[in-house]
């Protein structure tokens, strides 16, 4: 399996660093954070905020305050913490989406060399031509291949979740299940992409390619 391991040499131009606009670094900042807490949504409901046990637990210290309760009340409260949890998810579902179209929108109004789409036909090419240092242009397309996945991968999570949150508004959206489980299941795929991307930014730092996070920072530096 390749490790997206960044390189920080480009291999047409080997005696310069690679460079990243602010518009790319602040992209992937804050598309960072806002992963992290959609994540971090989901973790709390799927353990802390748990309906069934919450409501067991309200009931229970309810009664001991001398306060009775149905079942139904206590699972009901328990619900409302939830959802006021997934509504913040849902917030930062939205914040993905408009993080997703400045993405797209960069594209177009990027250099060219700082355009995606042009680097990733730029490591074909060079895996496809190059005889010398063959080995570092398979691995920067691979790496190039794989985030255009992490960015189909986005894509999904973006439209699936706007689907989910306006299905009680559209009655066809509400009717289509699937959108769920694509929700669920493109947010695995994520998760092993990120666990994948830190590892490699690791490996990255600790041999001959040090600096990776700071020209995330500050955008990367020539010699």
């Amino acid at each position: 399996m390749t490790i997206i391991e960044p390189k920080r040499r480009d291999l047409q131009h080997p005696q310069e660093i690679k460079k990243y606009s602010s518009s790319i670094r602040l992209w992937h900042w804050l598309n960072a954070i806002v992963i992290a807490g959609s994540l971090l949504t989901v973790l709390l409901n799927s353990t802390l905020l748990k309906t069934k046990k919450n409501a067991v637990a309200i009931k229970t210290n309810l009664a001991q305050s001398g306060v009775t309760v149905t079942d139904a009340q206590a699972r009901s409260v328990a619900h409302e913490l939830s959802d006021k949890v997934w509504m913040i998810h849902t917030y930062f579902g939205y914040t993905l989406a408009a993080l997703l179209l400045f993405r797209l929108l960069l594209e177009f109004f990027e250099l060219a060399d700082q355009k995606f789409i042009r680097k990733l036909k730029s490591t074909y090419h060079q895996y496809q031509t190059t005889k010398k240092q063959r080995e570092l242009a398979r691995h920067n397309f691979w790496v190039k291949t794989i985030y255009a996945v992490f960015y189909l991968m986005l894509i999904t999570m973006a439209l699936t979740g706007l689907c989910l949150a306006f299905e009680d508004d559209v009655p066809l959206l509400k009717s289509i299940h699937a959108f769920r489980q694509i929700h669920a299941f493109t947010m695995y795929l994520i998760i092993a992409f990120i666990v994948v991307h830190i590892v490699g930014v690791l490996l990255a730092e600790r041999k001959d390619r040090r600096g990776i996070v700071s020209d995330m920072i500050n955008g990367g530096a020539d010699l």
